[in-house]
């Protein structure tokens, strides 16, 4: 007997081990994928903002209204040793719309490499999201596993999360998404473990009941928008709550309510605390004007499809970004082919696990939860006016659950084996109908060949992102400066209209691409500061300073939001080509 039990617990021992080198191998993989090419894309606007704060800098050391040098345009991405943490802090309270945690450790993280150069090294900036973004593999397998209390779900939703096309692009960008999902995980990992003692009707511990509130506290310190997944888990509580407890309330029940309302209570103080110590500083300083209000007929419509196209590369995506138009086709076909089988054989997961009493309950928490939190975009979408499907960034406040989602419902069919169709199966045929009709019914009817084609999609989406055929940067300036590159015959003046940091930004693209390309000189820079546009005044400044100029010059006017009206210049009819992020014409004067 003695001998029997031996055996057993070094079998399970054995399948530990196994349990840990494959979730090492899924650590390994993400980690290729999000640090590969991680500087090969040059920063946008949003980026350059971490950059810089982070540093401790600001953009106001950029002269306004008067032509600068290349030097001074970059000038806020030099290391500052002077800057301390509280710096830090006052400068995201009073110029930024963020939080300031995530900014606090990027300048801890940048003291710990060696100088490179004279400005900050973007890879070494996108280094820590990179990294925080590798951590989501292991700690996605916790949440699942303690979820369904099973490895093989634990171990699939790793693996979806190390090949995940949304996870690497938020991973390659210096931004403090992936930061915010390892909150978002820890509090859906309270919010499961605190249901599962509702349901059993034990009590929460107070060790969880204080984890959570510090969780939440340090996710609103990260983004605020980790309000919306705290939102979509009250949501939660409250629903599932009310359907299993609304004709029996016990004395347990009672303690367990008021220990969630303490986590209530002390995660709202927070979020109050934060903001009063940031309005009266004059929250976002313009800096969410571009969340349009819903006022086009194209913009009330468009939502829905703006989050479909969040949901599509968290499993899968392939080059639709590409030039050739014969791969962006291929791929869309692909893609559509795809998710036709896809979304129909995750639903029928889906359904298998509600049956079974050891999935119903995690599976309802996730429905629930990913649910609650798309509700809330489409009202304050809709209700409000401020379309936050746009930015495909802020799915970070339920991505996390997306992912378990669909790994237990692929762990559900794993051990499925259908041997249906057996006629189909061996017709011989090359006609293409009848061999995506072999494929469809061979998907469905194995759970381990179904799981094999999703991470495959996965994994041609990783490398997708990867080489920048998918989800490219909203800014091309290296495009841009092949484009001066090939056409400038003189002194180049790049000019533009500045509102806020975000016009900055735009130009230290274009800079920093100059600067690390070393091919082009005699560019200078001007930003001219407007309040509204098509302002007179700004034209007005604009010819003024082309005026004093004496040599010959190229003026080269990007994403100017005013009338040009040059006496001594004459415009280049050229049809240039079009380049994201940069609507730009060329101005020859003499």
């Amino acid at each position: 007997m003695l001998k029997i039990q031996s055996s057993k617990q070094w079998v399970s021992q054995v399948s530990q081990v196994n349990d840990w080198v494959l979730l090492c191998l899924w650590v390994f993989i993400g980690s290729i994928l999000r640090f590969t090419n991680l500087a090969a894309k040059p920063p946008w606007t949003d980026e350059f903002a971490t950059m810089v704060f982070s540093l401790g800098n600001n953009f106001t050391s950029v002269p306004l209204n008067q032509v600068i040098s290349l030097d001074t345009l970059l000038q806020p991405l030099r290391l500052n040793a002077d800057a301390n943490i509280g710096d830090i802090v006052s400068l995201l309270l009073r110029e930024d719309n963020h939080p300031p945690l995530y900014f606090v450790l990027v300048n801890l993280w940048v003291k710990l490499f060696p100088s490179s150069g004279e400005y900050v090294d973007v890879w070494v900036m996108r280094s820590l999201p990179a990294l925080l973004g590798v951590l989501s593999i292991p700690a996605v397998y916790f949440l699942a596993k303690i979820a369904f209390r099973s490895r093989l779900i634990a171990q699939i939703s790793a693996a979806l999360m190390a090949v995940s096309s949304y996870g690497i692009f938020l991973a390659q960008e210096a931004r403090h998404y992936t930061l915010a999902i390892l909150f978002v995980i820890a509090s859906l990992i309270c919010l499961v473990v605190s249901l599962r003692h509702l349901y059993q009707q034990t009590l929460i511990p107070l060790w969880l009941v204080f984890s959570w509130i510090l969780i939440n506290s340090l996710g609103l310190s990260v983004h605020y928008f980790f309000c919306l997944t705290l939102v979509g888990e009250a949501i939660t509580l409250g629903i599932l709550s009310y359907f299993k407890f609304q004709q029996n309330v016990s004395a347990s029940l009672q303690r367990n309510l008021i220990r969630i309302l303490l986590v209530i209570v002390g995660t709202t103080t927070t979020g109050l605390i934060w903001m009063f110590v940031v309005i009266p500083q004059g929250y976002g300083n313009n800096m969410i004007t571009w969340i349009h209000p819903l006022s086009h007929i194209l913009y009330a419509i468009s939502p829905p499809f703006q989050l479909f196209a969040v949901w599509v590369p968290m499993i899968s995506l392939l080059p639709v970004e590409s030039d050739s138009i014969p791969v962006v086709i291929l791929s869309g076909l692909i893609l559509l082919l795809f998710f036709i089988w896809f979304i129909p054989y995750i639903n029928r997961g889906i359904k298998t696990g509600m049956q079974l009493n050891q999935f119903r309950l995690p599976l309802l928490i996730l429905m629930t939860f990913i649910a609650g939190v798309i509700s809330l975009f489409l009202i304050i979408t809709y209700v409000i006016g401020q379309d936050l499907t746009r930015a495909a960034r802020y799915s970070f406040t339920y991505f996390p659950a997306v992912m378990v989602l669909v790994g237990a419902s692929l762990g559900i069919l794993w051990n499925e084996v259908k041997p249906e169709n057996i006629i189909l199966q061996q017709k011989k045929t090359l006609n293409p109908l009848i061999l995506l009709r072999k494929l469809y019914d061979k998907l469905n009817s194995n759970g381990k060949l179904a799981f094999t084609a999703v991470w495959v999609m996965g994994f041609l989406g990783a490398i997708t992102v990867m080489v920048n055929l998918g989800y490219q940067k909203y800014y091309r300036p290296e495009q841009f400066i092949s484009v001066i590159k090939e056409t400038a015959s003189q002194p180049v003046l790049i000019a533009t209209t500045h509102k806020s940091l975000v016009q900055t930004g735009e130009m230290m693209g274009i800079g920093l691409e100059l600067h690390n390309k070393s091919e082009l000189e005699n560019i200078s820079f001007l930003l001219i500061h407007q309040e509204q546009d098509n302002s007179p005044e700004t034209t007005k400044i604009l010819q003024q300073t082309v005026e004093n100029i004496s040599d010959p010059l190229e003026v080269w006017t990007v994403n100017f939001n005013a009338p040009i009206d040059f006496k001594n210049c004459t415009v280049d009819v050229k049809n240039y080509p079009y380049i994201d992020g940069y609507g730009y014409k060329r101005y020859i004067c003499n």
